[in-house]
């Protein structure tokens, strides 16, 4: 099925890319890193203290989307024009649907992925974490809050984004970048065991970028299917799921 074709405006020419998005990757795992080092050793039976939690998920993929937005600013347009930001109506009901169509495809291929992998959780390492980590109340919310809202604003400025406009500079065709970017977002996860049902996930995600050819709409079907994932973290950090 192809697509409907979206007008949209050709911007002018940027000077950033595939080195700003590889630069965006790294400044995302050392900084993950670096964070983990500094935060200490943990013992084995020791758990995690919340704060680590919070700031080692947050603030790297934060980082890496400054990274994103500073590229544009210094060899660019802006993020606006180069990343596709500009916001409309329209991109966020499309966003909706795909979104909500998305939490379908998801909650299918979890089953699969559960039945097809064993007795595995299908969650996300995040969710593992909490799970055996209750958090106090202000961190529950700051974790529902970036896991719902602000990580896939974030994650989507740089692989919807930076990444998407990394691949239009050498003229490639959107399908082209659809696939590719719908890829590198699973394995960047860096979670194996899940890299497959992460590609369901992105699929929707990707193709509300591909059929509006602005960004908006991807983050609004990311946070719709990241809604659910962010409401149980934010219940088993109260203790009032398991």
């Amino acid at each position: 099925m192809t697509p409907p074709t979206t007008q949209v405006d050709s911007p002018p020419a940027h000077r950033w890319g595939f080195g700003a998005f590889v630069l965006a990757e790294l400044v995302l795992i050392l900084s993950a890193v670096f964070l983990s080092a500094a935060a200490g050793p943990v013992g084995v039976d020791e758990p995690i203290p919340p704060i680590v939690i919070v700031v080692v998920t947050a603030l790297p993929t934060m980082l890496a989307a400054g990274v994103a937005v500073l590229a544009t600013l210094l060899r660019g347009n802006g993020p606006v024009i180069d990343l596709r930001l500009r916001w409309s109506w329209p991109d966020v009901r499309a966003g909706l649907k795909l979104g909500l169509a998305g939490l379908v495809l998801t909650a299918v291929a979890g089953v699969i992925w559960a039945r097809t992998v064993g007795r595995l959780d299908p969650s996300s390492a995040l969710a593992s974490v909490v799970d055996a980590q209750p958090m106090p109340v202000a961190l529950g919310i700051v974790m529902f809050v970036y896991t719902w809202l602000v990580g896939p604003a974030c994650e989507e400025m740089i692989y919807r984004g930076l990444l998407w406009g990394a691949i239009e500079r050498l003229r490639w065709s959107r399908w082209a970048a659809f696939t590719l970017s719908t890829a590198i977002f699973a394995v960047s996860h860096l979670e194996p065991l899940r890299t497959s049902l992460l590609l369901v996930i992105a699929i929707p995600i990707g193709w509300a970028r591909l059929v509006t050819g602005r960004l908006p709409a991807s983050i609004v079907a990311h946070q719709i299917n990241n809604f659910v994932p962010a409401l149980g973290i934010l219940l088993m950090s109260l203790g009032l799921w398991r």
